[in-house]
């Protein structure tokens, strides 16, 4: 696993990408694709430790569908559908953190929101999942839930993305150039919310019913206790 973050450049995250996802948080609809970045030392990878809440951050969980990309690709077709496909070496799930308070104040005030999303600790992935295992990405089952109480908090299918895998890696690719080892996050689904120290998120996916076990995650939160960062207005 240490491979995945040693051989990743960039991340590059599919924004308001489920209808319901995009209500919740009372945001509008993009009219075509849009995309915001992670470093890849937000890695966190599986038995790595837990995730770490800054100082006065409201931490927030989104489970994500992951591809690793296997090609350059430039300028993909929106249309060319195995090309696309082609382009995927493998598959990871993820739960992408974001320091809710962090990026609500930077929108406000029309600033980035890089820090809100690219702290240690804040992507969680679970083991690689080999192509064969997913053969349709758009026909997976996510879930994510929080303990303590064990309670489900997102559950749904990947095939009520707005933009298909096609149409985001053309839209990213027309932009920047995909490298091999880049990761690609499909975006998340409703039921998204805070999680505190103490809290354990588990996640999985399912195809046909059946979960693929290389595709869990659970993690703990804890509190950053060490650092110098605190959240304050800008």
């Amino acid at each position: 696993m240490a491979s995945i973050r040693a051989n990743c450049r960039k991340i590059v995250c599919i924004g308001r990408n489920y209808a319901d996802h995009i209500a919740e948080l009372n945001n509008t609809t993009p009219k075509q694709p849009f995309f915001f970045l992670k470093p890849p030392s937000a890695i966190l990878v599986p038995g790595g430790g837990p995730v770490l809440r800054p100082k006065g951050t409201s931490l927030h969980y989104e489970v994500e569908l992951g591809l690793v990309i296997g090609k350059t690709v430039r300028d993909l077709d929106p249309q060319d559908e195995k090309g696309a496909l082609d382009a995927i070496e493998s598959y990871i799930l993820s739960i992408d953190m974001t320091a809710r308070n962090v990026q609500d104040e930077a929108k406000k005030k029309g600033l980035p929101w890089s820090i809100a999303k690219g702290f240690d600790t804040f992507l969680p992935i679970s083991e690689v999942i080999a192509k064969s295992r997913i053969p349709d990405p758009h026909n997976a089952f996510l879930r994510l839930r929080i303990s303590p109480g064990d309670i489900e908090r997102q559950a749904d299918s990947t095939s009520l993305m707005l933009h298909r895998i096609p149409t985001q890696l053309a839209h990213i690719s027309r932009v920047m150039t995909l490298e091999k080892g880049d990761i690609v996050l499909t975006g998340t689904p409703k039921g998204v919310g805070e999680v505190k120290a103490g809290d354990i998120m588990r996640a999985s996916i399912e195809v046909d019913g059946k979960e693929i076990e290389e595709g869990r995650i659970e993690v703990q939160v804890q509190d950053r206790d060490q650092g110098r960062y605190e959240f304050k207005e800008t």
